[in-house]
């Protein structure tokens, strides 16, 4: 099967359990997991981002896989490049640009631009690290649902707080090429890897060999 790059979530890295896991059950299949932030989370924008998956997929006929804002990148991504094959999104934060902006009070909003950065919470360092406004300011540019064509599998928890079900339940519901699945899980999905890789793995009639 064609080979996979895997984009991890906001304010995580390739070391995330999900990526790690899904790099583990693709045996014998190249897998490639781009930091997206490129070492400097608080220069991160999408714009950045798209250019980090643009030099990882190189032009080749691959499946992407994102996780959370990684899913909405995958999106993006795929919408503009007929070379993506498949997609398989985990919690995929569609609606993005507009629900990113509508999370902060026009005060809060005028503070960060005031200050030039926020603190956000990196799960990979354990700590807060600043975000550059920047991340705001570029992200207008971007529609809230990249409208791509290409066959998707899409899981969501259905107790998801950071994005709900219902956003991937309305994408799915005007694309005919998403096959969703609902879990009884959150945000994060790592009490669901096995189902999922036992759904990713019909999806893209991968063997394991």
């Amino acid at each position: 099967m064609n080979r996979v790059v895997y984009l991890h979530g906001f304010a995580s890295s390739p070391l995330s359990t999900k990526s790690q896991f899904f790099k583990h059950k693709f045996t014998g299949v190249p897998f490639d997991i781009p930091q997206l932030d490129q070492g400097n989370f608080e220069k991160l924008t999408i714009t950045g981002q798209l250019e980090v998956v643009d030099r990882a997929v190189h032009g080749d006929p691959v499946t992407l896989m994102g996780s959370s804002l990684g899913g909405y990148l995958a999106a993006l991504y795929a919408s503009r490049h007929p070379n993506i094959d498949r997609l398989v999104l985990l919690a995929p934060a569609f609606q993005f640009p507009a629900r990113w902006r509508s999370r902060y009070s026009s005060a809060e909003l005028e503070d960060w631009r005031t200050t030039g950065s926020r603190p956000f919470f990196h799960y990979t360092f354990k700590e807060n690290r600043s975000l550059g406004y920047l991340f705001v300011e570029d992200s207008v540019q971007y529609p809230d649902q990249p409208d791509f064509p290409q066959p998707a599998l899409i899981f969501h928890g259905l107790r998801d707080e950071t994005v709900p079900a219902e956003v991937s339940q309305d994408y799915a519901a005007h694309h005919a090429n998403v096959l969703l699945r609902l879990v009884d899980s959150g945000h994060e999905l790592t009490d669901q890897l096995d189902f999922m890789w036992a759904e990713t793995a019909m999806f893209l009639g991968f063997q394991n060999r």
